[in-house]
């Protein structure tokens, strides 16, 4: 009998993905110990942000990543598969052509939307629960204000115009926050009035987002209310047609459009499996997360249905307990395997958040019985801050980068936390000409530099000179000279001009006041860089590089007291050719794109995942 031992993670969701690292990382060197993720997706959906791209405030790129990104370089196996049954007696997942065995099998095939028997709802409404549900709805409401543009007849046109999400919870007013904002540039690009848009979000409890504060509550009932969103709470949806919604106090709506977002159940496989199950479909667990039923699977996410002690409710189905859940699980395998003791899942939730629109945000945040509330900038950054933790997790810098260009530098219509302050961008031509003038200063700074360095390496003249200063005190003639030169000088504050003269005196002054040997290594090492840095910017080769590095030696000669006012124009000038300068009219337009190509192939590289896409 083999001593392998197989660990399988079904789903490839917040909670697959975090358990499946974790394990990769613990048994990287470990050649007994095999890790499988089967997805019947190859990418990684972020769930949360959905919205974003259902209403173009984000690239639909934007909300997923592929899985073998996630897990390049990493002891994971990615099968890109969909299991439509467990055997749990035999150990075996099988799809419609394959059946994969496994020792210890990880839980984490996520949810659905459940309709509640509602009538037509799963026949006739949008969801929004996927990537691709995302895309699908984007394009759908674009068709309808494309058709409404077109459209005579009133009433078509009003039921093209009119929008109504089911559901008060996070998705449904994101999604109706994030049309609030849109609609503004849809009636802009179609030619429509802004008051034939309609827009209606409903629910059958009798608040929108009902486990917030109704502090917090009044607040976003108040900015939909700014976007124009007619809020209908108290009452259900009984029916969903074509063309038309019904609520359960009667009133019908004409519409072409009803996104569903009034709840979640367990998977398709959920469905399918035999074991113990509650609350929609949610395997029932014990306090280490194992199935009740079969010690050998063990539950993360969406798919746990668990209490812990001294709760009356399970676990919620969010983020955070799909990254607890996925911490604890990993740790109870890796005892199960070692034969160490497992841990019991105590969860300690830190509250929730929810944006309406790009520009505003609630949170509730916090420790039991420790709660506060933040809303508007506050908690969108809290929101920011929140994804950038979890997307390091995933994939490191990589997704980081590209989150904060969809959210801060690529945004739309300054539907942005910052507005459109930092989206705002020209042409990089425009800076050819302060390029090739920077790069022109430094160069015939290095070339004038450059015939004393090499006839006398010993000479130092870019250091103020201890035994010259010292002499020059009994000299009037030449002390007024020494006082003249520090007026031309840039003023540097004392206290950085006393952090400069301790660290010079310490690498570039001998106990006597002359120059050590690190002194004309380093002048040297100044003219290299001018001359480097004025080739580099002239050819538009490598200019960030030459720009940040202009910028910190024009720094580093000012910190020392000795930079004339000119010095100024490497420093701002610098600041402004660090954004792709050289990609107009310059080498990197060529260089750059080959150089990423071969950047990204490399092992370390693509494990780390320190690259842009």
């Amino acid at each position: 009998m083999s001593d392998l031992k197989k660990i399988v993670v079904l789903g490839g969701g917040y909670g697959g993905v975090l358990t499946a690292k974790r394990l990769a990382k613990k048994f990287k060197k470990d050649d007994s110990v095999e890790i499988t993720l089967i997805d019947k997706k190859p990418y990684h959906t972020l769930l949360t942000e959905l919205h974003e791209v259902a209403a173009n405030r984000a690239p639909e790129d934007s909300i997923r990543i592929d899985l073998k990104k996630i897990f390049a370089k990493r002891k994971v196996d990615v099968i890109l598969d969909e299991i439509k049954n467990i055997d749990f007696d035999n150990k075996k997942l099988v799809s419609d052509d394959k059946t994969y065995s496994y020792d210890i099998l990880v839980m984490g095939s996520g949810s659905k939307p459940t309709f509640f028997g509602t009538k037509g709802a799963e026949e006739f409404a949008k969801t929004l629960w996927s990537f691709e549900d995302a895309v699908d709805l984007k394009h759908h409401i674009q068709e309808m204000f494309r058709l409404a543009m077109k459209e005579k007849d009133a009433k078509k046109r009003k039921e093209l115009l009119s929008f109504v999400v089911v559901g008060g919870g996070f998705t449904g007013i994101e999604m109706i926050g994030e049309l609030g904002e849109w609609k503004d540039r849809l009636c802009m690009d179609y030619n429509i009035p802004k008051e034939e848009v309609y827009l209606c979000v409903a629910d059958v409890l009798p608040t929108v987002l009902p486990i917030f504060p109704e502090k917090l509550i009044k607040k976003a009932e108040k900015r939909l209310t700014k976007l124009g969103v007619d809020i209908k709470t108290g009452t259900g949806v009984v029916e969903v047609a074509k063309d038309y919604v019904i609520l359960k106090d009667g009133t019908k709506i004409s519409t072409k459009t009803v996104v569903w977002a009034a709840g979640v159940e367990g998977s398709e496989i959920m469905e399918e499996v035999e074991t113990e199950k509650n609350g929609r479909n949610r395997l029932v667990a014990n306090s280490n997360l194992q199935s009740v039923k079969h010690k050998d699977v063990f539950v993360v996410g969406d798919n746990v249905f668990y209490i812990p002690e001294g709760q009356e409710r399970p676990v919620p189905q969010m983020v955070e307990n799909a990254e607890h859940s996925a911490k604890l699980v990993a740790t109870n395998i890796i005892a199960s395997i070692t034969g160490k003791e497992m841990k019991d899942y105590k969860p300690e939730f830190h509250g929730a958040m929810v944006c309406i629109g790009g520009k505003y945000g609630l949170a509730h945040l916090g420790k039991p019985g420790k709660f506060f509330g933040l809303s508007g900038f506050l908690a969108m950054f809290v929101k920011h801050f929140i994804n950038i933790v979890y997307f390091i997790q995933v994939a490191g810098f990589n997704k980081c980068w590209t989150y904060l260009i969809h959210e801060f530098f690529h945004v739309k219509d300054n539907r942005s936390i910052v507005g459109g302050h930092f989206a705002k961008s020209s042409p990089n031509f425009w800076l050819f000409a302060l390029r090739i003038f920077i790069g022109f200063k430094w160069l015939t700074e290095g070339l004038a530099k450059l015939p004393s360095v090499i006839s006398d390496p010993s000479n130092i003249f870019l250091l103020p000179s201890k035994v010259d200063a010292l002499a020059s005190a009994s000299q009037a003639t030449e002390g007024a000279e020494v006082a003249v030169e520090a007026v031309k000088a840039l003023p540097v504050p004392e206290f950085i001009q006393g952090i400069v003269d301790w660290s010079m005196n310490l690498i570039f002054y001998n106990a006597d006041g002359s120059f050590t040997a690190m002194a004309g290594i380093f002048q040297t090492l100044v003219v290299i860089a001018e001359l480097t840095f004025g080739i580099l910017l002239i050819l538009g080769l490598f200019t960030a590089i030459a720009s940040i590095g202009s910028v910190l030696l024009g720094t580093a000669i000012w910190s020392s007291g000795m930079a004339p006012s000119e010095m100024l124009w490497y420093l701002f000038g610098g600041m402004a050719l660090i954004g792709g300068s050289g990609s107009a009219l310059g080498m990197d337009y060529y260089v750059l794109p080959i150089l990423k190509k071969q950047w990204k192939k490399i092992g370390f590289v693509k494990k780390l995942y320190i690259y842009t896409d």
